[in-house]
């Protein structure tokens, strides 16, 4: 595929310094770039890079114009960053080849399910009874979709993703191989009998509902809820390898990284973000615009929007308590001691 400059820098709704009439081939890296490549630049880290780059095209904010001037043809926009996103959504349509409209004849579509004439369900994927599948929806390769579920329009499961039985999803969703929405929640009740202690079974009742324009990455977990369901709401973007546990909530547009971890019936804000291996504690209350860094535990509610950190070394429980408790105090304890030194 090839594009003219005039035609992107109008996409973007960016100021084309350069012949409009050039074209570009390729989306790529600033490093790697050749002639027929545009990039972007949006990291001032990065700036060193741009003189010797061999970019036909370089994407930048208005604090780099001149130096990308200096040296080629450019697009500045207001947010570089963003308009390279846009820029790689318009480029996948243009030459990703979607599945064609129709059901797979190695499909297996079970009495009852309603799928729009415009949707595609793959080989060897399934459809339960009664599940719905929305308008130009795609159902991968071996792609699961459990009785009475609910696939929204432009929705696409990849091969081998599941929803399970009586979950729901919106519109424009994405859900990568792997990933299964609807497993049973973590809930048992300890018991008791002649042989001695064992775990009982909780039926987990409840379903999954998720919103519009939500992705969920490759082996993500999200449990279905023991008698209420889970919810993620409309914009929330999940990375590989998250598991989210029964009965939790997430706000609108909040994104979480890889292998984050959130335990049963926590509510988590809109608009808050989780760095990779983050774990977040069962029945927890997260606020709107909480930013959490990787491999940070939350252990306590969070009533104040901001950016949360914490590591601490691993000993027995009762050590454990009086060391953090200890480890709280240690800036009043510090500005104690420098009163004290003063006086002496």
């Amino acid at each position: 595929m090839r594009a003219r400059l005039g035609e992107l820098a109008a996409r973007l709704g960016g100021e084309l310094i350069g012949d409009p009439a050039v074209e570009v081939a390729r989306v790529g890296t600033l490093e790697a770039a050749n002639a027929e490549t545009i990039t972007f630049l949006a990291n001032p880290r990065y700036q060193a890079q741009l003189a010797t780059s061999a970019a036909g095209c370089v994407i930048v904010g208005p604090a780099m114009r001149d130096a990308a001037a200096a040296r080629g043809a450019a697009i500045v926009c207001a947010d570089p960053y963003l308009a390279f996103a846009k820029l790689t959504q318009w480029w996948a349509a243009q030459t990703r080849v979607l599945p064609r409209p129709g059901v797979h004849a190695q499909a297996v579509v079970e009495e009852g399910a309603r799928i729009a004439a415009s949707a595609s369900i793959g080989a060897l994927a399934f459809v339960g009874a009664d599940a719905v599948i929305g308008e130009g929806a795609v159902i991968g390769a071996q792609a699961h979709v459990g009785a009475g579920a609910t696939v929204g329009a432009q929705t696409w499961l990849k091969p081998r993703s599941m929803l399970g039985e009586g979950c729901s999803i919106g519109a424009r969703g994405i859900v990568h191989g792997g990933a299964v929405i609807g497993a049973d929640g973590f809930g048992f009740a300890p018991a008791q009998n002649p042989q001695g202690a064992y775990w009982e079974k909780i039926e987990q009742l409840g379903a999954v509902r998720i919103g519009d324009d939500v992705e969920i990455g490759a082996n993500t977990c999200i449990d279905r809820g023991a008698l209420e369901d889970t919810v993620l709401e409309d914009g929330v973007k999940l990375d590989n390898l998250v598991q989210i546990g029964h009965n939790v909530r997430i706000g609108r547009h909040t994104a979480f990284a890889g292998c984050v971890g959130v335990a049963g019936s926590a509510r988590i804000g809109a608009h808050c973000t989780a760095g990779g291996g983050a774990i977040i504690l069962g029945h927890l209350e997260i606020v709107d615009h909480v930013h959490i860094t990787a491999a940070t535990v939350i252990s306590r509610s969070i009533m104040k929007p901001g950016q949360y950190s914490g590591m601490f070394p691993f000993d027995d429980n009762a050590s454990w308590e009086r060391n953090a408790a200890t480890l709280r105090q240690l800036y009043q304890m510090r500005e104690r001691l420098r009163a004290l030194e003063k006086k002496t």
